[in-house]
């Protein structure tokens, strides 16, 4: 196949050495709805498709009102943006991943017709499962092509990937944009393992949050933060559910299929995260100064269903009281 057979271009933007940043669905979500939320709060303008049928065999028809029909391909599209205070900035949403056996040829056609636009940077997104609970502060990780792109990143406060791996398209096109001498970066948003397979509003603010600074472009991302609380909450709701502390009220945004996800990853969920063991230790100290403390301590151990692993300890508080008064 020639790449341009592969790339349906509409017009031909006169852009500066622009960002090319480059979005497909992942894990949370994280690397497809910070790129939408860019091209849907800025003012980017369609350019090219990619002719996604060449890469995509439909598995199952889709059915609709009783009729099946074969599904039309996931829209691969380029859209660009011209910087007024900022860069250019090139834009390419794609709304599903290939099968893996085409990855690499996709990217290398992707990184093909975007070096004819000199790209100063290429950047995509991903996230970094970590065993933290869904109302942790989350770190930004970076993996880059070359050590001055790091550089380019050290004012960010990311933290620099030393060893691993960034699966799918989000990882492959860094790679090969690589290869083909261009110079770019992953920024990887920590979210919570147990939450992978359910939007992660939270790491996508913390993305654009680095961009807006990155970039010097100017975004209202408001919405998703309060995106982020309320479905903070709602799991919330739904751990206090699946534990049987509460019923649960109303409907809930999270799908069946989350649901399902969930509970799977919670029964799962036995190593107990820094952030909360941090927590315990604390309530630990406040209780030896302070035995009313220890009902704060044992409600935190039984929400990381945790009580047994530090029974002793906790046993232990009310057994040195009880050696306190004795001696009196």
């Amino acid at each position: 196949m020639k790449n341009l057979k592969m790339i349906k271009q509409l017009s031909n933007p006169k852009l500066k050495k622009p960002i090319f940043i480059a979005a497909w669905p992942g894990m949370g979500e994280v690397a497809y709805r910070s790129a939408l939320f860019l091209k849907e709060a800025m003012n980017f303008k369609m350019f090219a498709k990619l002719r996604a049928e060449f890469f995509f065999k439909p598995a199952a028809v889709s059915v609709k009102a009783g009729i099946a029909n074969i599904p039309k391909p996931p829209a691969g599209l380029f859209y660009y943006y011209k910087g007024k205070e900022g860069p250019d900035i090139i834009l390419f949403l794609g709304q599903a991943q290939p099968p893996l056996e085409h990855a690499e040829e996709l990217s290398k056609i992707i990184i093909k017709f975007i070096k004819r636009y000199s790209p100063k940077l290429t950047i995509t997104f991903a996230a970094k499962p970590e065993s933290i609970d869904h109302k942790h502060d989350l770190s930004l990780w970076l993996a880059a092509t070359h050590p001055s792109v790091i550089k380019q990143f050290e004012k960010a406060k990311t933290k620099v990937l030393k060893k691993g791996q960034i699966s799918g398209l989000n990882g492959i096109l860094l790679g090969v944009a690589k290869d083909e001498g261009l110079k770019g970066a992953c920024v990887l948003a920590e979210i919570p393992f147990y939450t992978a397979q359910i939007e992660n509003p939270r790491a996508t603010a913390i993305i654009l949050d680095l961009l807006v600074n990155f970039l010097r472009i100017k975004l209202d991302i408001s919405s998703v933060w309060k995106r982020a609380k309320f479905i903070e909450k709602e799991i919330d709701k739904l751990i206090s559910y699946l534990k049987g502390e509460a019923k649960q009220e109303g409907p809930s945004p999270l799908s069946e299929e989350d649901v399902k996800s969930i509970k799977k990853d919670l029964a799962a969920y036995t190593k107990v995260p820094q952030s909360a063991r941090g927590k315990i230790e604390e309530l630990f100290k406040k209780a030896k100064k302070d035995i009313t403390a220890a009902s704060e301590l044992k409600k935190e151990l039984d929400d990381w269903n945790a009580y047994k692993e530090y029974e002793d300890r906790f046993l232990d508080l009310f057994r040195d009281k009880g050696k306190g008064k004795g001696t009196h």
